[in-house]
């Protein structure tokens, strides 16, 4: 593993109505996952208006989550994140899997299938998102677990027009499919769907990634998603298909789900006439730190 970057993500969404409204419950899931290969240094966060209640807590995936309540009423909300971290690349992961699971199919040992029953789940499954996962298996031969993976994530970033959205939810993965475009989100969610249809455990990842000066990475000025699958030997790995990443290269993880819908950087409630929402606004940046 490489020596540290030490890197800084400032986060800015901004709520405009047209009179003022009165809020509700807010969630926010700003603040990066410390692991082995990313270590947090500081972290602030600022609301305007002030929160009457801020607090934090984990949730069942132990993602760190602050919540906010308010009492007054305001035409603007304002969320401002700012983390300092160090984050361990590994530029050219050699994952060595378990040698049953170096080739697909493969079966999870009867622990790892208990626990990864809702990360082998569908939400939507379709035989047009089937047949296409099966186009990377070999039909003469064996077909190598990372090959099939490594082809599938390369395949999306190749074959896909990466569209930029910030409203939330995201295309089924029939939808993005027969479109061959999408945000981030819905490329994430089509190879989880996909890979979950040939047996494979896989999670939703929310987070952020850094894109370097004259980078041809995509997702940057925005929050960024991608997956995890769970291979026996390596663990959770990262994939990217919006940028045909396989390892942590740019990726800085905030939130892992079962599903993208448990994983949202921030949602909440607000109380007016329909017509008071004006527009949302999402600036987010991620530099290195000299």
């Amino acid at each position: 593993m490489s020596a540290p970057q030490r890197l800084t993500v400032r986060h800015q969404s901004v709520y405009h109505y047209l009179e003022p409204v009165r809020f509700g419950e807010h969630r926010m899931m700003f603040r990066p996952r410390a692991s082995h290969d990313l270590r947090l240094l500081t972290a602030q966060l600022l609301i305007t208006p002030t929160p009457e209640r801020l607090y934090w807590l984990h949730d069942v995936f132990d993602n760190s989550v602050a919540v906010a309540t308010f009492s007054v009423e305001a035409s603007e909300l304002l969320f401002r994140s700012e983390v300092t971290l160090e984050h361990y690349e590994a530029p050219l992961p050699d994952y060595s899997l378990e040698a049953y699971a170096s080739t697909w199919p493969f079966a999870y040992t009867s622990e790892e299938a208990s626990d990864l029953v809702n990360a082998r789940s569908r939400q939507f499954p379709n035989e047009d998102v089937d047949l296409w996962a099966r186009r990377f298996i070999d039909p003469g031969g064996t077909t190598g677990t990372m090959t099939l993976l490594r082809s599938m994530t390369l395949e999306i970033k190749n074959n896909f027009m990466y569209v930029r959205r910030v409203e939330k939810g995201v295309n089924r993965p029939a939808d993005t499919l027969r479109l061959r475009s999408g945000s981030c989100r819905d490329f994430a969610v089509l190879m989880m769907d996909a890979v979950r249809s040939l047996g494979l455990a896989a999670r939703f990842v929310s987070g952020y990634i850094f894109v370097p000066d004259h980078d041809t990475t995509l997702g940057g000025g925005a929050t960024h998603a991608w997956l995890q699958i769970y291979l026996p030997g390596a663990g959770w790995v990262d994939f990217d298909p919006t940028n045909s990443i396989v390892g942590n290269r740019h990726l800085i993880r905030v939130a892992v789900a079962w599903n993208y819908d448990q994983a949202l950087p921030l949602w909440g409630t607000w109380h007016g006439a329909m017509h008071s929402f004006r527009s949302l606004e999402v600036d987010v940046s991620v530099t290195e730190d000299a």
